[in-house]
């Protein structure tokens, strides 16, 4: 099943114990029979569950132990999602069709989870697009910044699935990783020459500055508006992710929808200078 590499290492759920407790029940539906060819079925389950969980799996000496190692390995995977879906999942394939449920009734299954299974795929369904930013937009930079870019913006996306998922403090990370990124993106235009001039500024607002005056009145509406975000992203009583909250004010974690609102907001000017810095080294 091809997932996200993230989730493997940083899962952005876990499965429900009555999630688990159902797919015991339709595991324990398909483990027909008694005796040796029970225990043999149960250890094909284990196997899989065994590697969702990170555990060598090692052959059960009874058909009880085999039950309960199961169950064992089962509620460890529980702690990830999407390796707990793909274990269930990939144990039936590889069973006679007559064994495995349809499609339809895994993705029921997992209903609540918010993943769905679409073969070959395990897909996130509440988490929304982000504003792409497209690699072959920095293609006027080397191939370092070009990995940095997009390094930088695929941790944004791993803490905004963080974020929903409950964790508060993820949000104002996945916030913070896309304003470092526009802040060392500006940089690129150190010492090229615009209409009003050579950009001679070192930091933010001091090459944003340099930038603006430049012939059109809507790039500097843009500009404009980017120093507006990130001057009320860095204050300790605006967005506080820069420099810091105020901490005898009333400012609060950001929720789930405002990060993913800043951090659209700010790829698509980050989205916007890529395409300012192709069109002046032209």
């Amino acid at each position: 099943m091809k997932l996200n590499p993230d989730w493997r290492f940083r899962p952005p759920s876990s499965i429900p114990y009555k999630i688990k407790h159902d797919c015991e029940a339709i595991i324990g539906r398909c483990v027909i029979g008694t005796g040796r060819e029970r225990k043999e079925r149960l250890e094909h389950f284990k196997t899989y569950f065994a590697r969702a969980a990170g555990i060598i799996g090692s052959e059960s000496s009874s058909l009880d132990f085999a039950e309960y190692d199961l169950h064992s390995y089962m509620s460890q995977a529980a702690s990830n999602a999407p390796l707990f879906i793909e274990a269930f999942y990939e144990a039936f394939q590889t069973l006679p069709e007559d064994f495995r449920p349809s499609l339809a009734m895994f993705n029921g299954v997992f209903q609540a989870t918010d993943f769905v299974i679409d073969p070959p795929n395990l897909i996130f369904r509440n988490a929304p697009t982000p504003v792409a930013v497209p690699e072959d937009a920095a293609s006027t930079l080397d191939r370092r910044a070009q990995e940095l870019i997009q390094k930088s913006l695929s941790e944004s996306d791993r803490l905004l699935a963080e974020g929903m998922n409950g964790n508060s403090a993820a949000n104002r990370r996945a916030v913070q990783e896309v304003l470092w990124l526009l802040e060392t993106i500006v940089t690129a235009f150190k010492g090229l020459d615009t209409e009003a001039g050579t950009v001679s500024g070192k930091y933010f607002n001091r090459i944003i500055a340099d930038l603006r005056g430049q012939s059109g009145k809507r790039i500097d509406q843009v500009l404009g508006w980017m120093v507006e975000l990130h001057g009320y992203l860095s204050s300790p009583t605006g967005g506080g992710v820069r420099h810091g909250i105020d901490i005898k004010g009333s400012t609060v974690e950001l929720d789930p929808k405002e990060a993913r609102l800043f951090c659209n907001l700010i790829r698509s000017y980050i989205v916007f200078l890529l395409d300012e810095h192709a069109r002046l080294n032209r």
